[in-house]
């Protein structure tokens, strides 16, 4: 794992750590505990998905009081969004799927962006406009480890950051791919213990997130 995403836009998020936790959050109390629970478990890069209308003070209150933590923003659809979110603090950029209006804006952010792929076409359209690296969602139901492993012969250039339906059994199968830096995911943060606010389960399950490798075991 590198240090915490350097200050140039050309650092990698796939590089990070072996899991990004894709997180929900309903409750801006939950916000600080929450991150604190997975930067203490070994996994700084999180993603803030903007479904819940509190993501936006979710992701400023991590930027502001969580050391440690490289806090980006997931499910960009629009530009205007682009913009909230790297206001609010975010340090990464993950969107679903991508238009040209969409990359354009994620590119002029000024920090990394991970635009979201599921198809060949989508892949080089991304390598033609100079994007290397990209998001491969829905990953289980757009094809999975064969999907992917498909495409490491004839795009070798393109490196992906699987999510959608990985689990703790999964990854390491992802993850022993040479085209996959890392995997998105939310087994680590199971409701019950988000609703209990039981952190110290969050941090466990992050720590055994963080030592996943191709094999399942520390890197």
């Amino acid at each position: 794992m590198s240090s915490p995403l350097p200050s140039s836009p050309a650092a990698s998020v796939l590089d990070l750590a072996p899991v990004v936790p894709v997180v929900v959050v309903d409750d801006l109390a939950d916000a600080v505990p929450l991150a604190g629970a997975l930067v203490a478990g070994g996994l700084p890069a999180i993603e803030v998905t903007l479904r819940t209308p509190v993501a936006l003070d979710a992701i400023r209150a991590i930027a502001a009081e969580v050391p440690g933590a490289v806090v980006g923003a997931g499910t960009l659809l629009t530009a205007e969004q682009v913009t909230e979110v790297v206001a609010a603090g975010a340090r990464f950029l993950v969107s679903p799927g991508w238009t040209d209006t969409l990359l354009d804006a994620m590119r002029g952010s000024g920090v990394p962006f991970l635009p979201g792929v599921s198809t060949t076409s989508e892949v080089v359209a991304l390598l033609e406009r100079g994007v290397r690296e990209m998001k491969f969602f829905p990953a289980e139901a757009a094809g999975g480890t064969a999907y992917l492993k498909a495409l490491a012969a004839p795009l070798p250039q393109a490196r992906f950051c699987p999510t959608g339906g990985i689990t703790p059994a999964s990854a390491p199968q992802y993850l022993a791919l040479p085209n996959v830096g890392c995997v998105g995911g939310s087994w680590m943060l199971p409701k019950d213990a988000v609703a209990g606010r039981d952190w110290g389960r969050v941090e466990a399950l992050a720590r055994e997130a963080a030592a996943l490798s191709a094999g399942g075991t520390s890197r």
